[in-house]
């Protein structure tokens, strides 16, 4: 789908499919992920500083702490790796460290080493944790891409994706 710019120049735009994700019915650490398009519609058409604020947002709902996921991550990172393909995505290196985060997360399978009844609730937050991960992971072919890029700080964060997915 072609959406024109605010600077009239058109666009392709990733976020077509965020209609067909139920976020209502998941949750992120505030509760509903009904949120959730709107953040990622903020990172992707929003100014830098726009961006900026609902990357942050988004990155508290989805990967608390920077290592705590939610239900809702797994289904929020195809589009965070699309949205770090975007030229005009202002905060690109941040998408990738945030995936980043992501592909590190170990909080809940910790937890539930200690406290094996973590996996017998009906919510079981390991399984998100695991389904985040394989997210990141599956869509791992982008990074050459932004392996390449030339600016250092997208190139930084996508070697240190690189590294962590290399496991």
């Amino acid at each position: 789908m072609r959406h024109p710019s605010p600077t009239k120049v058109a666009r392709s735009t990733p976020l077509t499919a965020l209609s067909q994700v139920p976020w209502a019915d998941m949750q992120d650490s505030t509760g509903s992920a009904a949120a959730i398009p709107l953040l990622l519609n903020g990172i992707a058409w929003g100014d830098a500083g726009t961006a900026r604020a609902a990357l942050e947002d988004l990155r508290k709902r989805i990967c608390q702490y920077g290592f705590v996921t939610e239900q809702a991550t797994a289904a929020t990172v195809p589009f965070l790796w699309e949205l770090a393909q975007l030229p005009h995505v202002t905060v690109r290196a941040g998408i990738i460290q945030l995936l980043k985060a992501i592909a590190d997360a170990r909080q809940w399978e910790s937890t539930a080493a200690a406290y094996p009844k973590l996996l017998n609730r009906r919510e079981n937050p390991v399984v998100w944790e695991r389904a985040a991960r394989q997210a990141v992971r599956a869509r791992r072919g982008e990074l050459n891409r932004l392996l390449a890029e030339p600016d250092t700080e997208i190139a930084r964060a996508s070697t240190e994706l690189a590294r962590a997915l290399a496991d």
